[in-house]
Formats: C-alpha cells, sequence, structure tokens
C-alpha cells in the first residue's frame, strides 16, 4: 500500500480514523500541523484521528523500480553510470594534478639551475674583486689628484692608478723579509745538499734504459688528444697532467681512477704544478691566464684565484721551495713573481734586449736562481733577489721547451727541437748534447730523474 499523500510505500505507515487513507506518518503531521484537515477529504483532523500501523522492520519494503527484473536492471544501469561519471572526473582531477606536478618540478629544477648559475658567478665575482683588491697598488696623493682630473668617461680613478709611466702595471716589488726568506731558504738546503748521500734506491741508466710501459689510461678528451704538461706529487702518487682539451686531470695511479678534473681555462693548459703536498695546483694557459686551484675536504678542487697579469699566452709556471712563491713565464717577454697566498704578483720582470717571449721556467733547487728559456732558443739565468740576468745559454735550435736544474744545483739540463743539452752553471758552458731520436719527434720535457750529486737524467 502507498501513501496518499506521497504515492510511495511509507517507512511509518498510519491510518485516518475518518477516511482510512493510508499516510507517511512525518508527512501527515506536517499537513496536520499546518491546514489541521485531510489532505484527501478535506475534514478536520488531528493526531488523535491518526492510528499507527505496525509493520516488520526487519525487511524494508523494496520500491516499484526493484520490484521486476527490468527495474532492478535500470537501477543497475544508472549506479553504473554514476559510478562511470564519477570516475572519468577523478581521472581529469589525477591527469590535471599530475600535470600541475610535472610543471612545479620542472619550474623546481630550472630555479635550482640559475640558482646554481648565479652562485657560480657570483663566486667568479668574489673571486676577482679580491685579486683585484690584492692587486691594487696604494697610489700617492699626487698620483690621485692627476688621476682625479683627468678621468672623463665616468670610470673609477682606481682603474687608472695602477698604471706607471709607461703605462705598465705598478708592482709592490720583492720585500726585504721575502727575500730574507728566500736567502734563509737558500743556506738551509744549500747545508743539506751537500751532506745528502746517493741513495741506495737510486735506478741505474741500464734499469732505466730497459722500462718498459705497464699501462696505458686515456685523461682527456679524444676530440683534441694531446698532454702537454706533467707533475708528480710522489707523496700521494697523484699524477697531474694538462691537456689540449682546456682541462687537467688529477689521476690516482694505484687506484688507475681520475680523482678531480680541473676544468675553466678556455684554451690548452701549456704548464702546471703540485703545492703544498699537493692541496694547491696551479695551472697555465694559452687564454693568458693562471689559476690557483685548492682543494676540499671531499678531494674535490675549485678554483680559487684566476690572475690576469699577463698579455699573452702563458707558457710555464714553477715552484719556490718555500712552497710560498711562484713565477710563471710568457710569450709577452716578462716572467711574473707571486706570492701564493694572496695570488699577488709582487713584480714582473721584462728583459729589454729581447723580442721573444718565454716558453719554459724553473727555479733551482736552491731557490736563488731562476732559468728561462725564450723562443728563440736562448737559456737564460735569473738571480731572482735583484731580477737580473747574470747568463745566457745560446746554442739551440727553435724554442727552448724545458728546463731541468740537477739535485746539487751545478748541472742544468734544457730540451728544445734540437734534442737535449747539459750545462755545467760553474763553468758556464756546454758539456754533453743529446741529439732526438729523429727528426720528427722534439724533445718536450727534460726531467730531474736522480737524487744524487751528478748531472740530470734525461727522459724523453
Amino acid at each position: 500500500m502507498n501513501c496518499s499523500i506521497s504515492g510511495e510505500v511509507p517507512e511509518e505507515p498510519v491510518v485516518s480514523k475518518k477516511s482510512g487513507m493510508l499516510f507517511e506518518r512525518r508527512l501527515i503531521e506536517r499537513h496536520i500541523s499546518d491546514y489541521g484537515k485531510c489532505p484527501v477529504t478535506g475534514e478536520q483532523l488531528s493526531m488523535d484521528d491518526i492510528v499507527p500501523i505496525k509493520a516488520g522492520k526487519i525487511v524494508k519494503p523494496r520500491p516499484m523500480q526493484a520490484a521486476s527484473i527490468p527495474g532492478m536492471l535500470s537501477i543497475f544501469q544508472n549506479e553504473w553510470d554514476s559510478l562511470m561519471l564519477s570516475n572519468f572526473a577523478l581521472e581529469q582531477q589525477l591527469h590535471t594534478a599530475r600535470q600541475e606536478l610535472s610543471h612545479a618540478l620542472y619550474q623546481h629544477d630550472a630555479a635550482c639551475r640559475v640558482i646554481a648559475r648565479l652562485k657560480k658567478e657570483r663566486d667568479e665575482a668574489l673571486s676577482l674583486l679580491a685579486q683585484a683588491e690584492r692587486q691594487m697598488p696604494i697610489p700617492s696623493s699626487t698620483a690621485i689628484t692627476a688621476n682625479a682630473s683627468t678621468l672623463s668617461n665616468g670610470k673609477r680613478a682606481a682603474e687608472e692608478e695602477d698604471l706607471g709611466h709607461a703605462g705598465k702595471k705598478l708592482r709592490p716589488g720583492i720585500s726585504g723579509r721575502i727575500i730574507e726568506e728566500l736567502t734563509e731558504c737558500n743556506a738551509s738546503l744549500s747545508q743539506h745538499r751537500k751532506k745528502r748521500q746517493v741513495p741506495s734506491t737510486l735506478a741505474p741508466v741500464e734499469d732505466i734504459e730497459r722500462y718498459t710501459q705497464l699501462s696505458s689510461h686515456p685523461l682527456h678528451k679524444t676530440n683534441k688528444p694531446g698532454i702537454l704538461s706533467l707533475d708528480i706529487n710522489y707523496s700521494k702518487d697523484v699524477i697531474a697532467t694538462g691537456g689540449v682539451d682546456t682541462s687537467a686531470v688529477l689521476f690516482d695511479r694505484q687506484s688507475g681512477q681520475i680523482l678531480s678534473t680541473l676544468s675553466g681555462h678556455s684554451k690548452k693548459v701549456t704548464s702546471l704544478k703540485f703545492v703544498n703536498d699537493g692541496d694547491v695546483v696551479l695551472t697555465c694557459s694559452s687564454d693568458k691566464t693562471v689559476r690557483i686551484w685548492q682543494s676540499s675536504e671531499e678531494g674535490n678542487y675549485a678554483c680559487r684565484q684566476i690572475l690576469k697579469d699577463h698579455s699573452a699566452e702563458v707558457q710555464a709556471v714553477t715552484v719556490h721551495a718555500t712552497n710560498n712563491y711562484f713565477v710563471t713565464a710568457s710569450l709577452d717577454s716578462t716572467w711574473c713573481f707571486y706570492e701564493l697566498s694572496s695570488g699577488l704578483c709582487l713584480t714582473q720582470v721584462e728583459d729589454s734586449s729581447q723580442s721573444e717571449g718565454y716558453t719554459s721556467a724553473a727555479f733551482h733547487p736552491d731557490g736563488l736562481i731562476l732559468g728561462t728559456g725564450t723562443s728563440d732558443a736562448v737559456v737564460k739565468i735569473w738571480d731572482v733577489k735583484t731580477q737580473v740576468n747574470v747568463a745566457k745559454f745560446p746554442g739551440h735550435t727553435g724554442a727552448v721547451t724545458a728546463i731541468s736544474f740537477s739535485e746539487n744545483g751545478y748541472f742544468l739540463a734544457t730540451a728544445a727541437a734540437d734534442g737535449v743539452k747539459l750545462w755545467d752553471l760553474r763553468k758556464l758552458k756546454n758539456f754533453r748534447t743529446f741529439s732526438p731520436y729523429d727528426p720528427d719527434t722534439p724533445t718536450n720535457s727534460a726531467l730531474n730523474a736522480g737524487a744524487g750529486v751528478g748531472p740530470p737524467k734525461i727522459i724523453r
């Protein structure tokens, strides 16, 4: 039976005493409270005239649609359609959320890249600023006044204050304190060297002649092959190489692994040296710059300073025995004496009698003598304290590509396209010459392989 108001099966059925009509309790109660009449007959009706009908609550009455199979199929179809629509809406929301997440991740990655680039540029700018501040000389008050009166292009006066009368940068020079330090180092090393004996483990020439290749390691890029310089950190058994591919590589010989790749130069790396037991590496390049690389606790190397004092390719770098100073030589016909801790160029020496540039340089083991080789086949010996050229050794053919002093400090080996020459520094003359193996294979390096008191052994 259905409710006379809603036409549906009532959940709480009641019947009117006056009309006998069946109603849903909540509907008839509201109608009586509003109108006080029977909704069907219009007679006066109160809740006292309503009689509830008891019905079983375990099984609820089914709607008319569920009373037949077609009705149930229709209900199922409606539920299925609602489910599919809801699922489609969820999938659309999921797709939108994935797109938004992907876009957010892309923006985050781009932001990280920009931040990393800005940090790198900031560090380079700070390094250049610190270098400029260290290299800026202290001008006199008259120079400041003159520069201030002549500036008309809006640049700062400090940019003009580091130029001398000949248009060259002013250098503070090698102070008396530094000369005293170099002299003390020379005295200490000279005294120790006189007492030094030839070690029993020194390999004789016959053993060196029997050396064979044990392994080969491609450290640099193959599209720009070629290794131009090499240095060895014997305490850590690490080899450093500078290549045509503009990078320097630190290689662990025992493990056969590359420890670090120093990238930053824009042209080939012409020379490099370890300093302070390998904590610092110096590199110079054809891009006219010298870079100081500092190691970190993780074993990586970062560029600490970029030195731009030369106006042409920097061909050589050599470290003083104190490990506090180093010298660079360039094709601009000058060599620079630097303080390692600050990166400050203390003096830049130019030989007025020379028109060709320097192609090699090396400190004497005692540190008070510097040897340089030129592109016009001349070897020059310098007094570091006075920066005066004290001797010249002509005789090579072509640029002098390498210089190496013997351990006892009495002999000098130089290399060029015509081979290797040995010089006696006491008599200032050549006493032996080694010709190249063939004319098409010039000698590029001469290393002091001995630790004794005789002349250096030559490895090409």
